[in-house]
């Protein structure tokens, strides 16, 4: 069977600061930042004092209806894959619905819910009908549900950050979260230990989260550039998926176009189609 259901599934998942000098003043006199030193700025990290304002900005979600995103999509995975594109629709809270072209033609429909995820491959005549631990396995990670899916695909922070458990830095380039304890997530199908960091620009905007499986080789990275707003909400332009350890593949998407109007997300099976399995 060819890739284009558990791309279609993966993808469903998922779309520098300059530095000012500075005057110091050392017992009455003026010491300014070398011109060396703003070349190579120094990565300190610093506590946060108005952490308040942090959680604001990272952790309340954008407000909106329905967000329809074109993109060009390139996978890696060790066999070749042809450029993609990808028509992706978000309505807010129940559903996302994506469709992928190969060389103008359809070659795979999905739609995710609260519920679950469905996919038909259009090449083969499959389909799936799974719930989200068929996504979870693909991403190497435990914890994806509908939720999250949402905020993968807009750059918002999607795993659990709080101010116990995690520490909150800042330095030249913007914010730095780091997990202080390993982050525990139970569910019914297994338990796992997660390392996460996460980096956001000056801004607020999500710059990377990295997810690192304390017991095995798993890890999950996933990073986003060119934020740009669209009708009052910022968006990412580009949005790279590495997955590393048991399976390792990587995802380049650039999200071309955004859209806020309402459109049709026509999905089901043709009858000859056959069922598969998902192990």
């Amino acid at each position: 069977m060819k890739k284009w259901i558990p791309l279609l599934l993966l993808l469903l998942a998922l779309s520098s600061c300059k530095t000012k000098n500075a005057v110091n003043t050392d017992n009455g006199r003026d010491s300014i930042i070398t011109a060396e030193d703003k070349r190579n700025p120094k990565d300190v990290n610093e506590p946060v004092r108005d952490k308040l304002t942090f959680y604001e900005h990272v952790l309340i979600p954008p407000k909106f209806d329905q967000i329809k995103i074109s993109s060009k999509v390139n996978v890696e995975t060790g066999s070749f894959v042809p450029t993609l594109e990808a028509t992706t629709y978000i309505e807010n809270d129940k559903k996302v619905w994506m469709n992928l072209r190969a060389v103008f033609l359809n070659v795979a429909r999905g739609i995710a819910t609260p519920e679950g995820i469905k996919g038909q491959d259009k090449v083969n005549k499959t389909y799936i009908d799974s719930d989200f631990e068929y996504l979870n396995n693909l991403l190497n990670v435990n914890f994806i549900d509908y939720k999250s899916l949402e905020k993968i695909l807009l750059g918002r922070t999607f795993v659990k950050i709080s101010d116990s458990q995690f520490t909150l830095t800042q330095n030249a380039q913007g914010y730095k979260m780091t997990s202080n304890i390993n982050q525990k997530i139970v569910t019914d199908e297994k338990n796992r230990e997660y390392k996460i960091v996460l980096q956001y620009d000056t801004n607020y905007d999500l710059l990377s989260v990295n997810l690192k499986d304390v017991l095995s080789p798993d890890e999950l990275e996933i990073s986003y550039s060119g934020w740009e707003e669209y009708e009052g909400i910022r968006l990412p332009k580009n949005v790279k998926i590495i997955i590393k350890g048991s399976k390792s593949s990587q995802i380049l998407m650039e999200n071309t176009k955004f859209d806020f109007s309402r459109m049709e997300t026509p999905y089901s099976v043709p009858s000859s189609y056959k069922k598969i399995e998902i192990k």
